[in-house]
């Protein structure tokens, strides 16, 4: 199965706030890190509060934050906000209540073998969490998100959160709350 890159996108993020808990950080900064436009960023960042994974804070220092603890946020959970998790071949009609079988015979339907598939897919997903992703990946430069370059290939891989960064934002929390 195939992902879109908003939902490699939002898991990043995800991750990156895991790393900086209760501090607000600018979706500008995330924007930066991943190499993405702010619009984009926005977009991704306002699925996620509509699912319930970030808390949004408007206004100079503002910024946004897990809504819950990483080890709440399962991966599953977060690319069934992010897809579109169902499965309808052209020409198959579409069970009202997900049947493995067609109506009548003994044959699986092409839509329920493919459910079914998206359903395993997702299920081996809902194994791990956003904290597992924040563990693994290693911070700082040299950790680049754990991706390595193809050869032949030129691609701008995603920042990690710096140490830079995490210092930047803490101070501008802590500006916010003195002031």
């Amino acid at each position: 199965m195939r992902l879109t890159k908003q939902t490699g996108y939002a898991i990043r993020i995800l991750t990156a706030a895991a790393r900086t808990p209760d501090v607000n950080v600018k979706i500008a900064d995330f924007a930066d890190e991943l190499g993405i436009t702010k619009q984009n960023a926005l977009k991704i960042v306002n699925q996620m509060v509509h699912a319930g994974f970030i808390a949004a804070t408007r206004g100079r220092s503002g910024g946004i934050m897990l809504a819950l603890p990483a080890d709440q946020i399962r991966i599953g959970d977060v690319v069934r906000a992010m897809e579109v998790t169902v499965v309808a071949v052209a020409g198959e009609a579409v069970a009202p209540a997900r049947r493995r079988q067609s109506a009548g015979t003994a044959q699986p339907s092409l839509n329920g073998v493919f459910d079914d598939a998206l359903e395993a897919f997702i299920a081996v997903l809902d194994q791990h969490t956003v904290a597992d992703m924040a563990a693994s990946r290693p911070a700082g430069p040299a950790g680049r998100s754990g991706m390595a370059k193809r050869p032949g290939k030129a691609r701008k891989l995603p920042r990690v959160r710096s140490a830079v960064m995490v210092a930047a934002a803490v101070r501008r929390a802590r500006a916010s709350d003195a002031g």
